[in-house]
């Protein structure tokens, strides 16, 4: 394994952070929460209209500030005073979160695009290459991950898949993108496989060719166990997985 991937495969790593009622996913007290665990930390990012970035995971408001309106047809001034969840937590700029984390814990930048690559990626890693903590960035969209190889190859990178089952896109994309077809474009250092379905065949062809293999996202000490079973590591949320003596890792 390369040393720079080292952490990815030992780390605890929080889903959107290590939320709960008083501290909502991808907030900065969430976000501290985890670091006071030592757990790295989960998060995604989006590109407004204003050209700032936020942390924040849907492509609309609705679900965590009962504002119903889409993240990216909003400037930061349009959010910054949005409360998260009715809790005190509002949603950060990464630039403030990067200052906040500032190494102290390893950090997963999934990349939501889901068109034509560059604005968000430009930005963003115009932003983490002057970061001296430990990142890599990831994205379900293989175009972001394919700017990256391109643009910054030195960048770990993650492909996210999953079985896109909801997902509004076409069949033909949807089995593309659940077999990994487009890998040839991202090139990815690791493959980040929704959890639920590792017995699939992509998975098994990319364990025998011993690629680096994550797993999101753990809900519950069961799964997180199971999926160790078969990945490098997994992406926990709603449990401490220091509570109790788990599996170790796959050596695979």
């Amino acid at each position: 394994m390369e040393k720079r991937m080292k952490w990815l495969a030992e780390d605890k790593i929080a889903h959107r952070g290590y939320h709960n009622d008083k501290y909502p996913e991808n907030s900065i007290g969430a976000f501290r929460r985890a670091i006071d665990y030592g757990f790295s930390i989960e998060l995604d990012i989006h590109l407004l209209l204003d050209g700032e970035i936020v942390v924040f995971h849907d492509d609309n408001l609705k679900r965590v500030t009962e504002i119903d309106k889409d993240i990216e047809k909003c400037t930061y001034e349009d959010i910054r005073n949005i409360k998260l969840m009715n809790t005190q937590e509002k949603i950060p700029l990464f630039q403030d979160v990067l200052n906040e984390v500032d190494g102290k814990v390893g950090i997963m930048v999934e990349l939501k695009n889901r068109g034509k690559a560059g604005a968000l990626e430009e930005k963003a890693y115009d932003m983490l290459k002057k970061y001296k903590g430990r990142f890599v960035v990831q994205s379900f969209n293989p175009l972001s991950m394919e700017w990256f190889h391109k643009n910054a190859p030195h960048i770990v990178r993650g492909q996210l898949a999953g079985y896109f089952k909801h997902e509004k896109v076409s069949l033909i994309t949807k089995i593309a993108l659940r077999n990994l077809l487009l890998n040839c474009l991202s090139k990815p250092d690791f493959v980040n496989y929704d959890i639920d379905y590792l017995d699939r065949l992509p998975i098994k062809i990319l364990k025998l060719k011993g690629k680096f293999l994550f797993g999101w996202t753990a809900k519950n000490e069961i799964e997180y166990e199971n999926a160790l079973g078969v990945c490098k590591n997994v992406v926990f949320e709603n449990f401490n997985p220091m509570k109790k003596s788990l599996v170790k890792n796959n050596t695979l």
